[in-house]
């Protein structure tokens, strides 16, 4: 009886592999060789030129020291996270605030949720041209709106100025990712058992202390994957500030993902590229393990 058991284990676990054997190939084939090939190149002098004499020269890390020693760089890594945290803030509270909003459970929640997800669901090329045309000095609708309340007297250059070119990246990228976390945050809230706020209320507790004391640490788990999703898509934005800024002006709204597209594929240093693209993995693969341990943490508590 044992054997026959083990048997039928044996054959299903092959039989389990056989059906994720094809995923798992695609997954190495799309995803691995081009993360493994690009760490390759990152150590050879690879340009135009040396691609067509048909020989790169392996040079260590002199693609490394060249980008760091280069102050754009230094230049795309601030903005990067400058960038990065500030759209994570806003989208945050404001969906947060939304999150709540909605909870109420009134007739129409269920169809402004919908309409407010029409925005996540744009592509960020088409969401970049529509802010450049909203953000425009001569005919923009927002310079219109601030200027109509008084809290403008004169149109702002928001993607021609370097002063408040981030910012105008930042308003159109928070206005993109605010379903997204409103969406994770009210799926946290619903599962909130209403007995525990019913508990807490005939025990005296205030609406700001049900929040911090009960809504906060009951979806910490949602609250944890909204900011660490966030960081992940945020970090690595190429087609937003791309189609809208191209990284100007003067390097001002220069992100690392568009300073490796320029460095690979306008000046053909296809090594620096690489070594770029690789400090934005790395940053990326420090945020994912600490997300993995928070998780394990979590799970263990």
């Amino acid at each position: 009886m044992g054997s026959k058991y083990s048997k039928n284990s044996r054959r299903e676990i092959r039989n389990g592999y056989a059906y994720i054997m094809p995923a798992l190939i695609f997954m190495v084939a799309m995803i691995g060789f081009p993360i493994l090939y690009n760490f390759y190149i990152s150590f050879f002098d690879m340009t135009a030129q040396s691609i067509g004499m048909g020989h790169a020269e392996f040079i260590g890390l002199k693609n490394y020291e060249a980008i760091f020693g280069d102050p754009t760089m230094w230049k795309a890594i601030k903005n990067t996270f400058f960038y990065t945290i500030f759209c994570i803030v806003f989208q945050f509270i404001i969906g947060f605030a939304f999150a709540m909003f909605f909870s109420r459970k009134f007739k129409a929640a269920r169809y402004l949720k919908g309409l407010m997800v029409i925005s996540y669901m744009l592509p960020m090329t088409v969401v970049g041209l529509m802010f450049k045309f909203m953000l425009s000095p001569t005919n923009g609708v927002i310079n219109d709106i601030l200027m109509n309340l008084h809290l403008i007297q004169a149109p702002v250059e928001w993607l021609l100025n370097e002063k408040t070119v981030i910012w105008g990246l930042i308003i159109a990228n928070t206005w993109v990712g605010i379903p997204f976390n409103m969406l994770l945050l009210s799926t946290g809230l619903d599962n909130v058992p209403q007995d525990v706020y019913e508990s807490a209320s005939i025990d005296g507790a205030n609406a700001v202390q049900r929040f911090f004391y009960i809504t906060v640490p009951m979806i910490k788990q949602s609250i944890l994957s909204v900011l660490i999703l966030g960081f992940v898509y945020t970090f690595k934005v190429f087609d937003l500030v791309y189609v809208t800024t191209g990284g100007g002006p003067v390097d001002a709204s220069e992100v690392l993902s568009t300073y490796s597209y320029r460095l690979s594929f306008k000046t053909y240093y296809f090594g620096q590229g690489a070594a770029v693209a690789n400090v934005l993995f790395l940053c990326l693969f420090v945020v994912a393990l600490v997300y993995l341990k928070l998780i394990g943490k979590d799970e263990v508590s």
